[in-house]
């Protein structure tokens, strides 16, 4: 069948399973295989049949990224290419050097000063309490320059980088993306530790909000070029990573309805008049029941094929908006209850709280579960044997670092092979 309208040639920058979700939502919408830049080769996007993995050393510096994007771009001229990140800093990267893009590629992200302002945990939490969106409440401190005496907020707080994209490049041993004190002690040695490193960034230390991963939960937001939000969809998590370079990271989240969650995203987006797509982290208060905000993510991250999963293609809606330039009224906060895992059901099984599980029992019963590196296109026996070892290491890796003990098996054996992906 002849293809209409143009030829898509998805450009997708990073290799880990969000650069894979993104490949694999361009494939199911339109049969096109992506083109994935990245460092090094990564098991997600390794041997992979809808995905062309480019292998380019050095793409940290700007110029080799450039130079990359812009080849492959140029051997298909015909193509309307469009370039995409998996990472926060990969993200600054292409819009601090669109200007070297744009000519061949189209880039949907905002300029660099709402990049700045949304991306910026202190910036962002400020824009929270301007539009009294619920937060929780915030110092800003550069390390070794303030000692914890100086922090005005009960204790335990969360410690964190201000800008993600600047702390990337930073490196020392037992280095968190986000780190939790319990005592005025424990801060102190936290801001030594990165003082010591060599960071002079900006750190936002915060109140700590109680209850577990299933408090987490995130907002999907994709926003038309005329700076207004379109679509929108939460999802609760339900568990999340525990290994210090990748903690927090969502595993396992049910996507849904939840209206005032969704509103409060949407007015954040709307205000700073936000261009493509956004993932705002959230958490739901035990206390009283508000989620408050946290941080937004100016890109589709790992958890982002949640939404293509629950039935909102994200690769569609990138090329509606930016490239067929589609004008589409009105906004959608999509309700369709989904789970997306990047784990096997055993490990959840073993590690949700007794309720989600029953919810998890429910969406299994009804097909209504995908994992996004199981993909029926996908065949070649080096990329099922890395799936197998991936999803058996996932056990070790929560066994080791997850501070609970688990739940137990119950004697459930996995039944992800036998549901549809």
């Amino acid at each position: 069948m002849t293809p209409v309208g143009p030829v898509i040639r998805p450009i997708i920058l990073g290799g880990d399973i969000g650069a894979y979700g993104s490949a694999r939502a361009f494939h199911e919408a339109y049969g096109v295989r992506s083109v994935v830049i990245a460092g090094v080769s990564t098991g997600a996007v390794a041997h992979s049949t809808i995905v062309d993995h480019r292998v380019v050393p050095g793409i940290e510096d700007p110029d080799v990224l450039v130079k990359a994007v812009r080849e492959v771009a140029e051997e298909y001229p015909e193509a309307r290419s469009i370039v995409l990140a998996s990472a926060d800093w990969l993200v600054r990267t292409i819009v601090e050097q669109r200007h070297r893009l744009e000519d061949l590629v189209v880039v949907p992200y905002v300029e660099t000063d709402v990049l700045d302002l949304m991306t910026d945990k202190a910036r962002f939490t400020a824009l929270c309490a301007e539009l009294g969106v619920p937060h929780p409440r915030t110092v800003t401190v550069r390390a070794g320059l303030v000692r914890a005496a100086d922090v005005d907020l009960a204790y335990p707080v969360v410690v964190k980088a201000a800008s993600t994209a600047e702390y990337h490049h930073v490196e020392f041993a037992g280095k968190k993306k986000v780190e939790v004190a319990a005592t005025p002690a424990e801060l102190e040695a936290i801001l030594g530790r990165i003082a010591g490193a060599g960071f002079g960034g900006e750190l936002v230390v915060q109140e700590f909000v109680p209850g577990g991963d299933d408090e987490m939960a995130a907002v999907n937001l994709m926003s038309w070029p005329d700076g207004a939000a379109r679509f929108a969809l939460f999802g609760q998590v339900l568990l999340e990573e525990y290994t210090p370079g990748a903690l927090g990271n969502s595993v396992a989240q049910i996507t849904g309805p939840s209206e005032e969650t969704v509103e409060n995203a949407r007015r954040l987006v709307d205000h700073v008049g936000w261009r493509g797509f956004a993932n705002i982290d959230v958490k739901r208060d035990p206390r009283d029941g508000v989620y408050r905000f946290l941080e937004l993510n100016p890109r589709v991250g790992r958890s982002g094929y949640s939404v293509t999963a629950a039935g909102y293609n994200v690769a569609r809606m990138y090329v509606e908006a930016f490239i067929e330039q589609v004008p589409r009224e009105g906004f959608t906060a999509g309700k369709t209850e989904h789970l997306f895992t990047v784990v096997p059901l055993a490990l959840l099984r073993r590690y949700v709280q007794p309720k989600e599980w029953r919810r998890v029992r429910e969406l299994v019963r009804a097909r209504a579960v995908t994992n996004p590196l199981y993909y029926r296109a996908e065949r070649h026996p080096r990329r099922i044997a890395y799936l197998t070892i991936a999803m058996l290491n996932q056990f070790r890796k929560f066994a080791h670092h997850h501070p609970g003990t688990g739940r137990g098996w119950g004697g459930l054996q996995d039944p992800m092979n036998s549901v549809p992906v």
